[in-house]
């Protein structure tokens, strides 16, 4: 048989680094190539022109003889860093989505080296051992308070016991809570606010379950009148789902009022905290999440204001009791008898059987940066956002929704129709200037600037301010 060439050499094993070492050259000197080439936040020209340009570089996307591994990755990842929407830069603030730290993206790489796979034990060893200390200790940041979690009350007879999986993120960890309380109490319907994510809807459709009834409120957060209402109407069992950041406004759902609501009705409680759910990492922001301990379950993601490679999700749950029904046996995996030997069991802490280790880079990066340096870069992020109200609020040609909650700031052109404010976003698309978001709220259209990046600086959020300006002007 003959002897792979360095074009298919192994990343994992002894040998694995030499073989890695000048391909991650490639890739880095690549990555800045594109990004200075590109020179901004966004590659100018529309999706003509990106995908004349990436068609040009692909070639034949399957040839019959390969270029080598150099060229292939040195034209493919150039393309890509090129065109692509880059959270690095400043004026790059449209979604949730950031700019990974660098010492995650480091451990990533590990990650992808070493590629364990996190369903069964004997394949991931370290990786599994290191699952079960994060999630741990993560649950015990969301439910610091309950019996089991390090910190609580400890001791007593059949005390719940905080833990949570690794998710690829909100969408997964929203269809996880609905599908447990299915399992627990049948065809639940689910209650939610106006705003809640479509995620919810698309959870609900697929295990099966009603339409869920969305109760308004003023904004877009989830009113506990109306709720206590439709709790009251709605035949049960009921589930209530809340947020904790909605994605076009970052707004808070009033949390401890929800919980009372769902206490008195002894109904379920799911709190989406996707995009807040990191306030917990900091001491100045953590009040503004008060109650999201009282949920019966929690969904938030380090991917978002974690600064972690796209994905680490996490879904919390009060009791790890609820997480039962994830139970299954495959003998090639988790065998009775292996288990009962000691061996950890893998299947039920996830829907997916083989799965990535994302939380190597989670484990990474909470050891680097510690609770001070997580904290220190949520707060800046929320205190950009604050800077970029003010400065919006300061120039009488722009209008302000209203401060922020978290780091979403809506705002507009004043007197401006919303066909010209969606026209001022493509235009700005158009010319790689910058990204903004759009959302709608008291009936009009937005632009959303979702700012997610420690490292932009007041001089940056003029800049944006100004190309907003100069963009309704044409």
């Amino acid at each position: 048989m003959a002897v792979p060439s360095s074009n298919a050499a192994a990343a994992g094993g002894a040998d694995g680094p030499g073989a890695l070492r000048p391909l991650v050259d490639v890739v880095l000197a690549a990555l800045h190539e594109g990004a200075v080439t590109r020179d901004g936040p966004f590659p100018a020209g529309g999706p003509q022109k990106v995908g004349s340009e990436v068609r040009h570089a692909l070639g034949d996307p399957f040839p019959q003889r390969g270029a080598g591994a150099e060229e292939a990755l040195r034209s493919l990842v150039r393309v890509t860093a090129h065109g692509a929407a880059d959270p690095a830069h400043p004026l790059c603030a449209a979604h949730l989505h950031t700019s990974p730290l660098a010492v995650a993206v480091a451990a990533d790489l590990a990650a992808s080296a070493l590629n364990p796979s996190m369903d069964s034990w004997d394949q991931a060893p370290a990786a599994a051992e290191l699952e079960a200390a994060i999630t741990a200790a993560l649950a015990a940041e969301v439910y610091p308070g309950v019996q089991g979690a390090p910190g609580g009350v400890k001791g007593a007879s059949g005390a719940p016991h905080p833990d949570a999986l690794v998710t690829t993120g909100g969408t997964e960890s929203n269809l996880l809570g609905l599908l447990l309380a299915r399992e627990r109490h049948g065809a639940v319907q689910v209650v939610c606010g106006a705003a809640a994510h479509h995620s919810v809807r698309r959870a609900a459709w697929l295990l099966g379950l009603p339409e869920p009834v969305a109760v308004p409120g003023p904004g877009d957060v989830l009113d506990p009148a109306a709720l206590d209402g439709a709790l009251t109407d709605v035949p049960p069992p009921h589930l209530v789902v809340a947020t904790a950041g909605t994605t076009d406004t970052g707004r808070i759902d009033p949390l401890p009022q929800i919980a009372d609501v769902c206490a008195r009705h002894g109904t379920e409680l799911h709190v989406d905290a996707a995009y807040g759910g990191p306030l917990l990492f900091s001491p100045r922001h953590r009040a503004r999440l008060t109650g999201l301990d009282r949920a019966d379950s929690v969904a938030f993601d380090l991917h978002k204001l974690g600064w972690q490679p796209v994905a680490a999700g996490l879904f919390a749950v009060r009791d790890r009791a609820r997480l039962a029904p994830l139970a299954t046996t495959a003998d090639y995996l988790n065998a009775d008898d292996d288990t009962e030997a000691g061996f950890p069991d893998l299947l039920g802490r996830s829907l997916r059987t083989t799965r990535r280790p994302d939380v190597l880079k989670v484990a990474v990066t909470l050891r680097a940066l510690g609770r001070t340096g997580l904290a220190a870069l949520v707060d800046r992020t929320v205190d950009l956002a604050e800077q970029f109200a003010r400065l919006v609020a300061g120039r009488p040609g722009l209008e302000l929704w209203e401060p922020p909650t978290l780091t979403t700031v809506l705002f507009r052109p004043a007197g401006a129709t919303d066909g010209e404010v969606a026209a001022a976003r493509r235009a700005l698309l158009g010319e790689g200037a910058a990204v903004l978001g759009r959302a709608r709220a008291d009936g009009r259209l937005w632009l959303k600037a979702t700012l997610l990046n420690p490292r932009t600086t007041v001089s940056d959020l003029n800049d944006l301010i100004a190309l907003v300006e100069g963009s309704t002007r044409r």
